[in-house]
C-alpha cells in the first residue's frame, strides 16, 4: 500500500521561475476573481487563463484533472442540488435568485421546469446554475494545483514568513510559525510512507483489513495507526534533540541563505495578473 502525496514538479518553466509570493498573491486574486465573475464569459476568459498558466508551467494536464475525485464529487452535488427541485411548482422560470448581477442562467432562465415523477423535477435555470458553481469550484481547485506543483514547499513557507513579518512588531514570533508550517509540510510524505510500511507489515502478518464484521475491521487498523503514532513520536523526540544540539533558537535573529529579494520581472508579472483580474471582474 503506497500513497502519492508528492506535490512539487520539478521543471525550468517560467511558472516554476516565478517568485513564490507572487503565486500565491495572483491565486488569491484569481480565486476572488472567480467568485466575482457572474458570467459565462467571464469564466470562460478564467478557463483560459488557467490553461495558458499550465500549459507554460509544463506540468502534464492529467496531473491536474486525474486527482479530483472528491472535486468531481462535490461539483456533482453542485449540479444536482441546483438542478432539480422536490416541488417544481416553486421553480418558475424567472425564480431562481440570481447573486451580484449573476446572469449565467443566459437562456435558460426562460424555460419552465420539467415535471419527471410527480412534483419532483428539473430546473434548466438552476441546472445552469449548478453547471456555473461546478465548473468555479474545479478551476479554484486546479488553479491552487499550478501553485502546489510549481513551487517547493521552502518556498511556501519563506513566502508565509515574508508575509507575516509585520507581525513581529506585535512580537508575534514569524519564524518559529514559518518552521513548524516547513516541518508540517515535510512530515507529509514521511507519515505516508510509513503509514504503508505499517500497513504492508501488518497485513503480512494476517491482519484482515476487508473482511469481518465493522468492528473487526476497526480492531485490525489499530494494529497500523498505533505503531504509526508511536514512530511519529519517536520521530518528533528526535527531531527536537536535533534542533535543540544545533542551538535553534539560541540567536533573535535569522538570516536566509537565498536573497528573496522581488526581482523586476516577478514586480511586472504581479502587476500584469492583478490588472487583468481587475479587468475581468469589471468588464465581465
Amino acid at each position: 500500500m503506497r500513497i502519492d502525496v508528492s506535490s512539487y514538479i520539478p521543471g525550468s518553466s517560467p511558472v516554476h521561475a516565478c517568485d513564490a509570493r507572487v503565486k500565491i498573491v495572483l491565486l488569491a486574486a484569481y480565486s476572488v476573481t472567480l467568485f466575482l465573475v457572474g458570467t459565462w464569459t467571464g469564466l470562460a476568459l478564467c478557463a483560459l487563463v488557467f490553461v495558458a498558466v499550465a500549459a507554460s508551467s509544463g506540468v502534464p494536464v492529467r496531473r491536474f484533472f486525474a486527482l479530483l475525485v472528491p472535486v468531481y464529487v462535490i461539483a456533482g452535488f453542485a449540479v444536482l442540488f441546483n438542478g432539480f427541485a422536490l416541488d417544481v411548482s416553486q421553480a418558475a422560470p424567472g425564480a431562481v435568485p440570481t447573486v451580484l448581477g449573476d446572469s449565467f442562467p443566459g437562456a435558460f432562465a426562460s424555460l419552465p421546469p420539467v415535471a419527471l415523477a410527480g412534483s419532483f423535477g428539473f430546473v434548466p435555470a438552476g441546472f445552469a446554475r449548478g453547471c456555473f458553481f461546478a465548473a468555479r469550484i474545479v478551476l479554484l481547485v486546479v488553479a491552487s494545483l499550478v501553485v502546489t506543483y510549481t513551487t517547493t514547499s521552502t518556498a511556501l513557507t519563506d513566502a508565509l514568513a515574508d508575509f507575516l513579518r509585520p507581525l513581529r512588531r506585535l512580537r508575534v514570533p514569524v519564524d518559529d510559525i514559518a518552521m513548524v508550517f516547513s516541518l508540517a509540510l515535510r512530515f507529509i510524505p514521511v507519515t505516508a510512507e510509513e503509514f504503508g510500511r505499517v500497513h504492508d507489515a501488518q497485513q503480512a502478518r494476517g491482519a484482515a483489513f476487508a473482511e469481518g464484521s465493522l468492528w473487526q475491521r476497526l480492531r485490525a487498523w489499530q494494529t497500523v495507526l498505533i505503531p504509526l503514532f508511536v514512530g511519529l513520536f519517536r520521530r518528533a523526540d528526535a527531531l527536537a534533540a536535533a534542533m535543540d544540539a544545533r542551538c535553534y533558537g539560541a540567536e533573535a535573529g535569522r538570516t536566509s541563505l537565498r536573497d528573496r529579494r522581488l526581482t523586476g520581472g516577478s514586480v511586472a508579472v504581479l502587476v500584469v495578473g492583478l490588472a487583468a483580474c481587475v479587468a475581468i471582474v469589471w468588464f465581465l
